[in-house]
């Protein structure tokens, strides 16, 4: 790439101005050449430089590679430097911003070079399980053993417009295979078509993002002013009426909400691991004074583009893993007409997605708040469900099926299907009354009629949940969980056996 910016340029471009101090210890002379003919090159000892700097006025730990120094190849020296900021870091508490650009381990070193990777990583995965963000930009290129290992890792990923990034070197490809790799694939565009980065941004965004990034992780929680939430009689509506509502065209969905409702939100995409459904929104949010994790059932583009897939839910899994990790609260919004019903579904394994989903979910450590926005409609929704708490749009309805497919099962057509519906307990009421759902938010008289004011006031409701649960113990809340799941239904056979 033209105009390739070097690793300090990069860092003073990112950090606030003159505020850089750079971690890096003297290296002493060396015998290697090509070590000294990049030293005198570039006025560095080392392909990579470590140090500290204020982002917005926070604290930050930055290490970036320059690629002008053998290709930002990493050796051992390299490695032990990158590792020693990565540890210095997470004894300092600071988050981590990491900038590689490499043509990944340096050849000249050997397989000790290439085994240096693992201390990496097991310094960066020790850094994250400290609760601490992890950010990463890759760069123009980013590739082999350094995008295999610390590249990878990241919280948050974004990468540089038209970077070449991949594992595979395509000088190499050629030399093995006797024909050139393929165009279009190693590029940041399409690695973020694939789920694979978050964001792809120029340079000069780079402090922007990172500090949304940090304002979200870091941000302490503010106790909200809140209030108990006003207690109000709802109308008795039949189910049926609730479900045609929940399906209008303009009802608000989780985009709406998030742009309503929260004071900080940084979309993150994908699985991370080669997959992107527009069905599930992700991202990391911050309602109020309270920072989370939320994923979403995106109702727009399952109308545009299509049913959600099994992708849908490995996203969804991945923001399972960052709550876990980050120690945030996780937020759940079922918004759903049904999963996928498909072959290409059936072979992407989407009940097995179904089943990891409630595994990881109900045994997850961190607060977990779901809410029912719309349409909570099979196993799509079923995965989404078992929280600490659960609330329920006065229109959200849950059901295994479309009441007109379970009316086709039962009665052999749909005509059954307001009938149905009202006997299945699909309604907000009825999941209340069963113990599915904590609380219901109102709706005066429809969310589509009053998208805006009907968006704040899930937020405030998020909000004041949230912030009740942040204080709880964290096995407590688990413990109260698998016993609200374990009990579930029971309650009510007693009450029908007793009757």
């Amino acid at each position: 790439m033209a105009g390739r910016m070097t690793a300090l340029e990069l860092v003073e471009l990112a950090l606030d101005d003159g505020s850089f101090r750079s971690w890096d210890r003297p290296l002493g002379p060396v015998e290697d050449a090509d070590v000294t003919a990049a030293r005198q090159r570039t006025g560095l000892d080392e392909a990579v430089i470590t140090g500290e700097g204020l982002l917005h006025g926070r604290r930050v730990a930055v290490v970036a590679c320059e690629f002008g120094f053998l290709a930002g190849s990493i050796g051992v020296a390299a490695a032990e430097r990158l590792v020693s900021a990565v540890e210095r870091a997470t004894a300092e508490r600071l988050p981590l911003l990491a900038a590689p650009a490499s043509g990944g381990t340096r050849m000249q070193e050997g397989t000790v070079a290439f085994l240096q990777m693992v201390k990496i990583s097991a310094a960066v995965t020790q850094h994250k399980a400290a609760g601490l963000p992890y950010l990463v930009y890759l760069r123009d290129p980013t590739l082999g053993g350094v995008l295999a290992s610390w590249g990878s890792l990241g919280h948050v990923t974004a990468a540089e417009p038209g970077a070449m990034i991949g594992f595979l070197g395509p000088r190499v490809y050629r030399s093995l295979y006797g024909e050139p790799f393929p165009e279009g694939v190693q590029v940041a565009e399409n690695l973020y078509r694939h789920g694979l980065v978050d964001a792809v941004l120029p340079p000069q965004a780079l402090a922007g993002i990172a500090d949304r990034a940090l304002r979200i992780l870091l941000a302490p929680p503010v106790e909200p002013a809140l209030g108990e939430p006003p207690s109000e009689p709802l109308p008795d509506v039949p189910a049926w009426e609730s479900i045609i509502r929940s399906r209008r065209a303009d009802r608000p969905g989780v985009r709406q909400l998030l742009r309503y409702a929260a004071s900080d939100v940084l979309p993150l995409n994908g699985t991370g691991e080669g997959e992107q459904d527009p069905g599930l929104y992700l991202a990391l949010a911050r309602f109020g004074g309270v920072s989370c994790v939320l994923l979403g059932q995106d109702r727009r583009t399952q109308t545009d583009v299509g049913p959600m897939g099994p992708a849908a839910l490995r996203a969804a899994r991945r923001g399972f893993r960052l709550a876990h990790e980050l120690n945030l609260p996780l937020v759940t919004v079922i918004d759903t007409p049904g999963a996928a019903l498909s072959p290409e579904a059936e072979e992407g394994g989407l009940a097995g997605e179904i089943a990891r989903c409630l595994s990881e979910l109900v045994t997850l450590e961190a607060p977990t708040l779901s809410i029912l926005l719309g349409q909570g409609c099979g196993g799509g929704a079923l995965a989404l469900i078992p929280c600490d708490r659960v609330l329920v749009a006065q229109h959200g309805w849950l059901s295994p099926l479309p009441p007109e497919g379970a009316s086709a099962i039962v009665h052999r057509d749909v005509e059954h299907a307001p009938e149905l519906a009202a006997a299945q307990g699909v309604r907000s009421a009825d999941l209340v009354a069963d113990g599915i759902a904590d609380r219901i938010v109102p709706e005066r008289p429809d969310a589509a009629d009053e998208p805006e004011a009907f968006c704040r006031r899930v937020g405030r409701e998020l909000e004041r949940e949230l912030a009740v649960m942040l204080p709880r113990r964290r096995p407590d809340l688990l413990t109260e969980r698998l016993r609200r799941y374990r009990a579930l239904g029971t309650t009510r056979d007693r009450a029908r056996a007793a009757g």
